[in-house]
């Protein structure tokens, strides 16, 4: 293997949050090399992954879109390749484009402290070739589930169906759906989009959801945007309509902890004036939880209570008895007929990339470490990862991860060390990653780090806590821990380095 190209930074990752730490990392460090390694052939992640009908985000683009290239669009929910030519668009004109390396998926990496140095294991899938980069700084933008594969349960007689089944995740280009009998089992945000997407093109559509999800009809448009970019230039419109949703999402969510009963009501109230007279709103749309103790689905315009209501799609919930072969036979008893299932059944989580990494030789276990700040690991030096809210906007915490990595990079050349590294000492209770009912987090809580009972180790889920704690707030915290390669601590510019135990 010939010697490793060396970079200062390695991002790993060009959907959203690789993009946007890619703008930020050039408009604060323009004079540091990096490179954004994509094991894809394109870029977009998500958005370029799913294909199926009506993919759509469940945030506003006011604060999915990125802070410093305002969305001009009118739909407040944009569609999936509206997304994805945003992104494309975005790379292009900041440069990030010809950062972005293809068709390499890394398969580990390893941290020396000696070195103060990442060295990273490289595949390229087309042809089997393997190499190495060496960095500084690493900076995961991976997301936060598998690529390759979603959930599906075990589905008992899954063999006896003679229609087809297909996963969201890999959505068949050619699947013909016009005039026929479709099954969608999930009641997620996947689920709630097909739905309505497909319901005129079906013969009929029936949501299968063993428990109901909290879901809420929001404007297709959102008008005070509409009347803001009629007066203002673009850039002071998106700033204020991102920051009155910021707001207005934070709003709801802690009346949702406060207040769950009169956010419920206002959302079955919603529900009732758009569902046919009569309907077991209490049955299909009343969850045995609180709104926002999972992810509150939205539903622009309500159009799937309108599908509902025109007769194209139905609800069931119940259980799965067994497939058929002509369908779906369920507990009760009812035998649901289908040419097509789709089994919206969830996703596999995985933190990281699911890539390994060492430590001076020593593996790092995720689950052993503590999330410090939201985006670092305690014990792993010079590497970050970037994750949204659960309960916001994905792109609100990653872009404040992107600015915060600036500013961590920054304090390095000033003070003269190397090596930053969280360290968490027994003080800290440790505690699950996510409070958060939602299957995927609950199937993989054991795999994943934990949260710390005191900050900076603690996720709040809530922007205008993380904003000036990120943005403002000293890098040397007294928990992030400082070093030279050499294993002495650099105490600042002008004064002389302390000789301390590497980092």
């Amino acid at each position: 293997m010939s010697q490793p190209e060396h970079l200062d930074v390695l991002i790993v990752g060009a959907g959203l949050s690789g993009i946007g730490a890619a703008y930020h990392l050039q408009k604060s460090h323009p004079g540091r090399s990096y490179a954004i390694l994509e094991a894809r052939d394109t870029l977009g992640g998500t958005w370029e992954l799913f294909k199926y009908p009506g993919i759509r985000s469940d945030s506003d683009m006011s604060t999915l879109g990125f802070p410093f290239r305002p969305w001009t669009e009118t739909a407040s929910l944009a569609d999936g390749p509206a997304i994805l030519e945003y992104l494309r668009d975005t790379a292009v004109e900041y440069g990030i484009d010809q950062k972005i390396r293809y068709d390499r998926k890394v398969l580990g990496a390893s941290f020396s402290t000696a070195d103060g140095l990442w060295t990273v294991d490289i595949e390229t899938p087309s042809t089997g070739e393997r190499s190495q980069i060496t960095c500084n700084f690493y900076l995961s933008c991976t997301g936060y589930y598998r690529y390759d594969e979603g959930f599906t349960p075990e589905f008992k007689g899954r063999e006896r169906f003679k229609g087809q089944i297909v996963h969201p995740q890999h959505w068949p280009e050619d699947l013909d759906y016009k005039g026929k009998r479709v099954i969608v089992i999930g009641s997620g945000a996947t689920a709630v989009t097909l739905v309505p997407a497909m319901a005129d093109d079906t013969a009929h559509i029936t949501m299968l959801q063993r428990t109901p999800t909290w879901v809420a009809p929001i404007p297709s448009v959102d008008k005070i945007a509409e009347r803001l970019s009629a007066v203002l230039p673009d850039r002071l419109a998106f700033g204020a309509v991102r920051w009155k949703n910021i707001l207005r999402q934070i709003a709801i969510y802690q009346l949702s902890r406060k207040r769950p009963s009169v956010l419920s009501d206002f959302i079955h109230k919603q529900q009732k004036r758009m569902l046919p007279d009569g309907y077991d709103i209490a049955t299909h749309f009343t969850p045995p939880y609180n709104p926002w103790d999972q992810r509150l689905c939205a539903v622009p315009s309500g159009d799937l209570f309108r599908s509902i209501k025109k007769g194209d799609a139905s609800v069931v919930t119940d259980h799965i008895d067994t497939f058929t072969e002509k369908g779906i036979l369920l507990k009760s008893g009812q035998e649901l007929e289908a040419d097509i299932i789709i089994t919206a059944t969830g996703l596999n989580l995985l933190l990281l990339g699911g890539i390994p990494f060492t430590v001076d030789g020593e593996q790092v276990d995720p689950s052993d470490r503590v999330v410090y700040k939201g985006m670092m690991l305690s014990g792993v030096p010079n590497m970050a990862f970037a994750i949204g809210y659960t309960n916001s906007s994905w792109t609100l915490k990653a872009d404040l991860t992107g600015d915060y990595v600036g500013r961590l990079l920054s304090h390095l050349d000033k003070t003269g060390n190397k090596i930053c590294v969280p360290q968490v000492d027994d003080s800290v209770e440790r505690r699950p990653f996510l409070d958060f009912g939602a299957g995927y987090v609950l199937r993989s809580l054991d795999n994943l780090p934990s949260q710390g009972s005191q900050q900076p180790w603690s996720l709040r889920q809530n922007f205008l806590l993380d904003l000036p704690m990120l943005k403002f707030a000293k890098v040397d915290d007294g928990v992030m821990e400082f070093s030279v390669p050499s294993g002495k601590k650099a105490a600042g510019p002008g004064k002389p380095a302390e000789a301390v135990s590497a980092a």
